[in-house]
């Protein structure tokens, strides 16, 4: 563990006891994660690629077995919020604490006996910038709650039940992507995961080594998943696999994709829906390989690719987002594109290191000619998922 995150560990657990009256039982971390390639695939059974970073979510928590369920954050003003583990109630709440009492709610719906705890949370996750934050937030409580109330479930088992805590608890249709990246992500690798069966493959992705960077650019538009517009695209994957006569849409081989539009026939909307996840679930597939044969400077121009899939086909991008992967590739990137649903939120940028400066310095000034806000632009380091750390 490095000396920042051990010192935001014992702040966390000194707060803690400041707020309960003795120590936490543990201090856990679970992190935000890039989405590498493979958006809006998840939900269509088909193949994402993220990894961790090391932004986390930070837990300090003690059980309780009382029923009593307490929540405070370091991020959000406020007293502790008292909560009642047995009347705990799917979309009956609109605030940040849906996400750690939708994970005690999945948890005891799911058979298993939690009694309530004491949380207080802080998180370096940057919110609504399409880095899962909220994923982090239900990783590290269902990990700590599965290791205070000895549940042995493993990682996979945990973003399920996270997952269904955002999805029947907060509201929002998310994917499973986010809650196995924060879960099961290994540090200095990218995840390979099968979203259908939930296989996974570390696949090695040290840009350093080889001389590159991944930068994140946060463009400061922020976006939430439980807005309509990311429902819409759902429903439409969903219709578009039921005119099809398929499970989900990843069962549309990549080689078949022109005759699949043509069935579709007029219905546009449908059609470039369709034509986006197969096309994208290929380009997962392309990017693999060539990390795994050591061509990773090959994988910027799907990156691009992608970005316009994401932007022309499937209508989720927005200005600050293409000027981002515009203006990164006029300057020299080997590749960008946008990450997370949409809306808003981030990008991706990989280039040379040579030319970070560069790169970084082109972005911030097109966002000033464009009357934008200033956009915050960090490195995206590989690194390990959720894990006890005190």
């Amino acid at each position: 563990m490095s000396e920042s995150s051990a010192a935001a560990a014992e702040a966390v657990a000194a707060r803690f006891e400041e707020l309960y009256g003795s120590a936490p039982d543990g201090v856990w971390a679970a992190p935000g994660r890039v989405n590498l390639i493979g958006e809006h695939t998840d939900y269509n059974d088909g193949f994402v690629m993220p990894f961790a970073l090391p932004h986390t979510a930070v837990a300090a928590v003690s059980r309780r077995d009382d029923g009593v369920l307490r929540l405070h954050s370091a991020d959000v003003e406020g007293p502790v919020v008292e909560l009642t583990a047995a009347d705990l109630t799917p979309e009956s709440d609109k605030r940040w604490t849906a996400y750690p009492a939708g994970v005690v709610w999945a948890l005891r719906e799911a058979g298993h006996a939690v009694t309530g705890a004491d949380v207080h949370l802080a998180s370096t996750v940057p919110s609504g910038a399409g880095l899962s934050s909220s994923a982090a937030l239900e990783v590290v409580v269902a990990l700590a709650l599965n290791d205070l109330f000895g549940l042995g479930l493993r990682g996979w088992q945990l973003a399920r039940l996270s997952q269904r805590a955002e999805n029947v608890y907060v509201g929002a249709p998310v994917g499973i992507m986010d809650q196995t990246a924060s879960a099961c992500c290994e540090a200095g690798h990218a995840l390979f995961l099968d979203t259908r069966d939930l296989s996974q493959r570390q696949i090695p992705f040290d840009l350093a080594a080889e001389g590159m960077r991944l930068l994140v650019v946060d463009t400061q538009v922020k976006h939430s998943h439980s807005e309509g517009e990311y429902g819409k695209r759902r429903e439409g994957c969903e219709k578009g696999a039921a005119l099809l006569g398929v499970d989900a849409l990843r069962d549309v081989p990549y080689e078949e994709l022109d005759a699949a539009l043509a069935r579709l026939g007029d219905d546009e909307e449908v059609r470039r829906l369709v034509r986006h996840v197969v096309t994208e679930d290929h380009r997962v597939e392309q990017v693999v390989s060539l990390l795994e044969s050591g061509d990773t400077r090959a994988i910027g121009p799907l990156l691009v690719e992608g970005h316009a899939s994401l932007r022309d086909d499937f209508r989720v991008s927005c200005p600050e987002l293409d000027l981002v992967v515009d203006t990164a590739v006029s300057a020299g990137a080997l590749g960008a594109r946008m990450t997370g649903g949409g809306f808003g939120g981030s990008a991706i940028v990989l280039a040379e290191e040579a030319d970070v400066a560069t790169i970084t310095k082109a972005v911030e000034e097109a966002f000033a000619s464009a009357g934008h806000r200033t956009p915050r632009v960090f490195e995206a380091v590989p690194s390990a998922g959720a894990r006890r750390v005190r």
